[in-house]
């Protein structure tokens, strides 16, 4: 519920601050007082698009608060806490303009998106323009209405994911339908390639050891004189080979040890040296003995080697790097040759997505058809009350499965007839002006009963309507305040004295300089504005007497 709103510096306000009840209000006030401006306020406030001649002229910025309670809005306290914004159990929504037209949201004082703020007032507020009839003569509104009042989200989330998920395979389907060919010269190109690495089918690794082992054979006489120069060096030169020197060494540190013990390490680490230079010795033996000079086999590595370059160039790799990419083509081709059954998979996919589409649209048509039943009952007699005692109401759903949208198969008409023997017709093509808003009305304020938002606005909804069917519009709305907060703009002083309590506006001019007031009426002074809303500026005992009649709180 609302129970708070501030305004400073907007449009010809500079300040005001009110508080609400439950129940119905009704506002009135002088033509051009700015009956609406609260509403306009509380529409920015609730995420409406923001503009800076909204300011008043006098001031650099505008801001707008709500304060609302949630004790009966627990959709709007899920909503808080999902998003981590809740603040015990009300709600304070804050806008600001400042003059080059920048707006900021607030929600319980944290800087929102907003994105968000509109998100929320959704669930807080419910506004009823005076031209909201006009919508009604359109389809998809009509649809919204009927939605509205049977409540099928639940519904229409199940047939818009389905929706979504049968774009999504159609679109993976024309993708590869339409890559067919593409696909095809790709998977020839393919078929060539590996075929031709397959036959020489290298192996992970093999490069880099022929690579390797081509480079010692290339080398192979430069490597046996340098390993026979090596092992002249450490056993077998005239001039003192290492292991000769060695032992000759270890032979004086042997003396030198015994004339002083501390030099026994030099012995253990001469010994040391004598082990690895034999050992090393022995190594590049086995090394010379193991080394063959094979012209035919140097000659298949070459062979090898300069094929493997061949096809690394051809196909834009290095050697290391042709098993992989052989690897890589060989999954590729696979991938491609399953596509034909990818096709007729995603085929059969699609056909069952669809259905479970179908599946979901009938039951939310069979659900239309039957609340449309039950609202037709409803607006008909709603439309008696309102001085149309033989008008008819009729809601058509047709569902073609032709019509695949986020929101089902159905086409939804609105048909009326408004005299007897007439028959029923599309609503845009029978109903005049008044009758219009007669039967938009009466659909407002039903609907507006089965929808959960604890606050309803109503801006000059009874326009074109007069006498004793604005009584009855009075009585409706004030029925529909004993349950849900209601606001009413109105210029019916019927309609006014049916509001639980009244809030006039006032327009005055001071120092050249326009302001807009608020303010609540007692019982005396809700006596005499219903008496100027039936007499005008003259007011007389029997305007007044006609006021108290009037007046029901």
């Amino acid at each position: 519920m609302l129970c708070q709103l501030s305004i400073n510096n907007f449009a010809i306000v500079r300040f005001l601050e009110l508080d609400f009840k439950a129940g119905m209000t009704s506002i009135t006030g002088e033509t051009g007082a700015g009956k609406s401006i609260a509403i306009d306020a509380l529409g920015l406030c609730l995420g409406n698009r923001a503009d800076a001649n909204a300011i008043r002229p006098d001031a650099t910025k505008a801001e707008v608060s709500a304060r609302f309670l949630l004790n009966d809005t627990p959709a709007a306290k899920r909503w808080l806490e999902d998003n981590d914004l809740e603040l015990d159990d009300e709600c304070i929504l804050r806008r600001t303009i400042s003059s080059d037209g920048r707006s900021r949201a607030y929600i319980n004082g944290n800087p929102v998106p907003l994105a968000q703020i509109k998100a929320l007032g959704q669930l807080l507020i419910g506004i009823h323009g005076q031209h909201a009839h006009h919508a009604m003569l359109k389809s998809e509104h009509q649809l919204t209405l009927l939605d509205s009042y049977a409540n099928h989200k639940m519904l229409i989330d199940s047939v818009t994911a389905s929706y979504h998920r049968c774009k999504t395979i159609e679109k993976h389907l024309h993708q590869l339908q339409m890559s067919q060919q593409e696909r095809l010269a790709r998977k020839q190109l393919l078929q060539y390639q590996v075929e031709e690495l397959n036959e020489f089918a290298i192996a992970k690794g093999e490069f880099e050891s022929i690579e390797a082992e081509h480079k010692k054979l290339a080398n192979s006489t430069a490597l046996i004189e340098l390993c026979r120069s090596q092992l002249h060096i450490l056993q077998e030169s005239d001039d003192g080979s290492v292991e000769s020197l060695l032992n000759t060494s270890i032979s004086q540190g042997q003396d030198l040890e015994n004339y002083d013990p501390e030099l026994g390490n030099v012995v253990s680490m001469l010994n040391d040296a004598l082990i690895q230079v034999q050992e090393s010795s022995s190594e590049l033996e086995r090394y010379l003995d193991g080394l063959e000079l094979d012209p035919e086999y140097f000659a298949h590595l070459e062979q090898r080697i300069s094929k493997a370059m061949q096809l690394a160039r051809k196909h834009q790799v290095s050697g290391e790097e042709l098993y992989s990419y052989h690897q890589t083509l060989l999954a590729e081709l696979e991938d491609l040759g399953s596509d034909d059954d990818k096709l007729d998979d995603i085929k059969q996919e699609l056909q069952a997505s669809r259905d479970a589409y179908l599946q979901h649209a009938k039951k939310l048509s069979q659900s239309r058809s039957r609340y449309a039943k039950e609202l037709d009952k409803q607006v008909t007699h709603s439309i008696h009350e309102l001085n149309m005692p033989k008008g008819k109401f009729n809601i058509a759903v047709n569902f073609n499965e032709a019509i695949i949208t986020p929101t089902g198969c159905d086409n939804i008409e609105f048909l009326v007839s408004t005299n007897p023997g007439q028959p029923l017709q599309p609503i845009a093509k029978v109903a005049s002006g008044g009758e219009l808003s007669r039967i938009g009305l009466g659909i407002q304020v039903i609907t507006a009963k089965k929808v959960s938002t604890p606050t309803l606005i109503f801006d000059e909804v009874d326009v074109g309507i007069s006498g004793p069917t604005a009584a009855v519009v009075g009585r409706m709305l004030r029925s529909l305040g004993e349950s849900t907060q209601v606001f009413c703009v109105t210029h019916l002083p019927q309609v006014a004295g049916n509001g639980h309590q009244h809030m006039f506006v006032n327009k005055s001019s001071k120092a050249g300089k326009t302001e807009t007031s608020m303010v609540a009426l007692d019982k005396t002074q809700r006596i005499e504005e219903l008496a100027r809303l039936l007499g005008g500026d003259t007011i007389t005992s029997n305007t007044l007497a006609n006021a108290k009649e009037l007046l029901l709180s």
